[in-house]
């Protein structure tokens, strides 16, 4: 396999090849039919006192036009489908030199309340859900960021292997994507299963035969009204018998009509990627299990959902007045339609959950097999049932530039709690990211930002960002031991990774220090797990008392009246701070 940037570039070439090919073979195809349109014009204009042969030249030209029209179609649907490959190998290519920040945030999955999402650069701004999210429909959007607040540890190793059969197939998740933007659906999934479950059949069954018999009975009484057998006013009198009979309904087929226009694009969009699936070959458990899921009665769920859109699309043919007029008073085409909808609805409301579920499930798994392919160098942590929760080697933020990340090694027992120091800027916040993204994205099924990793699969809870609440009416202060209160009770239910920064910031150095050190000590009483970022020196001291507490900093050097870092993790207590030299080099004192 070719290196991403490599990828990429090829198939930019590739699908911009393509792109002007069905360009050529479009605008050809526009002259061709305009060209028939004006020789079956000159034929029947010449051959008008021959109606014989003008009909026969209307008819021919009829047929060759809707043929190069058809032919049209195809052709334009593969030019779309270009057009969407080119712009997704142009984006891949943008977001690798670190232009990603005009995609969506996700800041409306943003939680507060979260174990971790508001702390670590999840969602929002340049954020991982930014970098990592690839998704075309809003349930693809929410199942990826439920995947990564799920904050589960099971079947970890099954993900990873679903991960990287996805990454192992640029090519299949691209075409996907693409046919994912060719519809824009504005009705999303959730509403429309709501829809369908609170439907209520109006028609009865003998809809099932009426338009049949009613519509043959049509083509009788018009045929005898061609051939004078009857007279024109019995053939107006059928038309308008059946008008009235569709009248009858016509209050709740309207009601009905209005709730398909909005769903007609979705459900259009989600056969097109059910079809993409039914036709891949997977060989994870987890890839197939999804697949299996799709599955109906022996048919293809794609060709259901098709069924359900062409039934859509005849209803929607009653916005053509002629067609609405003449269709319903000799064929009852909208108790037709209405009734092969409610039939379908009838039979497959209860199953359409699962078909979106696994679209939305593919969508999300989509992001993280690309994100896998793109990053080659990543590693997938080996899972393990030891004592060490995480054992990696050059480990490193993901979002960082490459060429100036500095990686370092962890490695961190259960029941083990880090006490880390440092200078401001020496990259203490940025590290209890790191770790935090680490298990993330393991829990996940992601590879992570190291050259070796060994996890023992954990949750996470974190404490790093607190803000007060002038609408809950609480203060900075309160709001931090909420906090703390909740990572308290949610230990005594679980095991979790524990991961604080500067904790107590709203109260006096002493009370804060006092404080801090007296909830580190529960924490470890606790058996609990974790790291805890701190300017405090003293809360050091625990680690004389305490076998569990090891102490761990990051360094900052003044160097010819420079500063500098150099972003290693290191063990041992800090002994250089940097407030005064800066507010001095700032000219502020």
């Amino acid at each position: 396999m070719n290196h991403p940037s490599t990828f990429y570039k090829q198939q930019l070439e590739k699908h911009q090849q393509d792109l002007k090919k069905f360009n050529k073979k479009l605008i050809g195809m526009s002259s061709l039919r305009l060209l028939i349109f004006l020789l079956v014009f000159a034929g029947i204009y010449v051959t008008f006192n021959m109606w014989q042969v003008a009909l026969g030249i209307g008819i021919i030209g009829v047929t060759i036009f809707i043929f190069l029209l058809s032919k049209y179609t195809d052709i334009k649907r593969l030019r779309d489908v270009s057009k969407a490959l080119v712009a997704i190998n142009e984006e891949e290519i943008k977001i690798a030199s670190g232009d990603f920040h005009h995609r969506d945030t996700g800041e409306q999955f943003q939680d507060p309340l979260h174990y971790y999402s508001l702390d670590i650069d999840l969602f929002g701004r340049g954020s991982f859900f930014q970098f990592i999210n690839r998704t075309t429909i809003n349930e693809g959007a929410e199942t990826l960021a439920k995947a990564l607040i799920a904050n589960v540890i099971d079947e970890i190793e099954l993900k990873q292997k679903a991960v990287k059969e996805l990454a192992d197939k640029p090519e299949w998740r691209q075409q996907y994507s693409a046919f994912a933007t060719l519809i824009e659906a504005e009705t999303p999934a959730v509403k429309i299963i709501k829809w369908l479950n609170s439907h209520e059949v109006f028609l009865p069954k003998i809809m099932t035969w009426l338009p049949k018999v009613f519509s043959l009975a049509s083509i009788v009484v018009v045929a005898l009204g061609i051939f004078k057998i009857i007279s024109l006013g019995f053939v107006g009198y059928w038309l308008l018998l059946g008008l009235i009979i569709t009248g009858l309904y016509l209050k709740k087929i309207n009601i009905l009509a209005s709730h398909t226009d909005k769903v007609r694009d979705t459900f259009r969009q989600y056969a097109l990627l059910l079809k993409q699936i039914e036709n891949e070959t997977f060989s994870s458990e987890l890839l197939k299990n999804k697949q299996a899921y799709i599955q109906q009665e022996h048919k293809k769920a794609s060709d259901i959902f098709s069924k359900f859109s062409k039934h859509l699309d005849a209803l929607d043919n009653r916005n053509n007045m002629i067609s609405a007029i003449f269709g319903n008073g000799f064929f009852l085409s909208d108790l037709k339609n209405t009734y092969n909808i409610e039939q379908w609805i009838s039979q497959y409301k209860t199953t359409v959950f699962h078909w979106f579920e696994v679209v939305s499930f593919f969508e999300a798994y989509n992001s993280l097999g690309n994100y896998a392919f793109n990053h080659p160098e990543y590693v997938f942590p080996e899972i393990v049932a030891t004592k060490t929760v995480i054992e990696a080697v050059d480990l490193g933020h993901p979002l960082l530039d490459k060429n100036k990340r500095v990686a370092s090694n962890l490695e961190i027992h259960n029941q083990e709690f880090f006490i880390v120091t440092g200078a401001n800027m020496a990259g203490k916040s940025t590290f209890l990211r790191t770790v935090s993204l680490h298990i993330i994205m393991a829990n996940t099924g992601l590879p992570v930002c190291a050259t070796s990793s060994k996890y023992a699969p954990v949750k996470l809870v974190t404490s790093m960002r607190t803000s007060d609440s002038l609408t809950d009416d609480s203060s900075y202060f309160f709001s931090e031991l909420t906090r703390l209160k909740f990572i308290v009770d949610e230990i005594a239910k679980d095991s979790y990774f524990i991961i604080l920064d500067e904790i107590l910031k709203g109260t006096n150095s002493t009370d804060k220090a006092i404080g801090s050190r007296k909830f580190v000590e529960k924490l470890v009483a606790g058996n609990a797990t974790g790291i805890i970022a701190t300017h405090d020196l003293s809360l050091c001291e625990i680690s004389k008392e305490l076998s569990e507490v090891k102490n761990h900093f990051f360094d900052a050097q003044i160097i010819n009246d420079e500063l500098f870092f150099d972003y290693k993790f290191k063990d041992g207590i800090c002994q250089n701070m940097n407030a005064s030299f800066l507010l001095k080099k700032m000219e502020i004192i």
